[in-house]
């Protein structure tokens, strides 16, 4: 919505403004651009024009939407779904990647796996097989294993903390 009324502000119209992109209708000048990283900057956003960092966010995007916002279990492996979804080698991805993040895809991918499991544990709606089944793990065990190397600590411990410590999703 503040993209939207941002672009609306300097005359722009946009097709569409989704997750870390719009698409505009017509050309942008230098003054528009320059209006429009003003105003995205006091409500706290930024105008991203370099192609590998609006690459890496529309990578940190698809990933977030599978994890944490989908059920829908993939048929395909994650780097073979990361390719399709956005016309790019995984070697690339991989690389560009790790180069600008520090870390890697698949490490990114699993931890925020990992923090949809702690949610899920501290909503208590789910038992620990119908948590494994959701985030299509391949055994219950296996989600355990992976959990506790990623936190220090077995789901049930997590579950029976009462300072339940979760970090935000920008901040996986």
């Amino acid at each position: 919505m503040v993209v939207k009324s941002e672009l609306e502000k300097i005359g722009l119209h946009f097709i569409a403004v989704e997750l870390g992109e719009a698409d505009i209708k017509e050309d942008i000048s230098a003054e528009q651009l320059d209006l429009l990283s003003v105003g995205l900057k006091k409500s706290g956003l930024e105008l991203m024009d370099d192609k590998k960092s609006i690459l890496v966010e529309k990578i940190k995007a698809v990933i977030i939407e599978l994890v944490h916002y989908s059920d829908e279990p993939i048929k395909i492996n994650l780097s073979d779904y990361l390719t399709e979804k956005l016309n790019h080698n995984y070697t690339y991805l991989a690389n560009l990647f790790s180069e600008v993040k520090g870390t890697t895809i698949e490490n990114f991918y699993l931890a925020h796996k990992i923090e949809k499991v702690k949610e899920l544990l501290v909503y208590d709606e789910l038992n620990l097989t119908e948590i494994a089944y959701k985030l299509h793990y391949s055994s219950v065990a296996h989600l355990s294993n992976q959990f506790k190397k990623m936190t220090g600590l077995t789901p049930s411990h997590f579950k029976n903390l009462k300072n339940k410590r979760r970090s935000t999703l920008e901040n996986v």
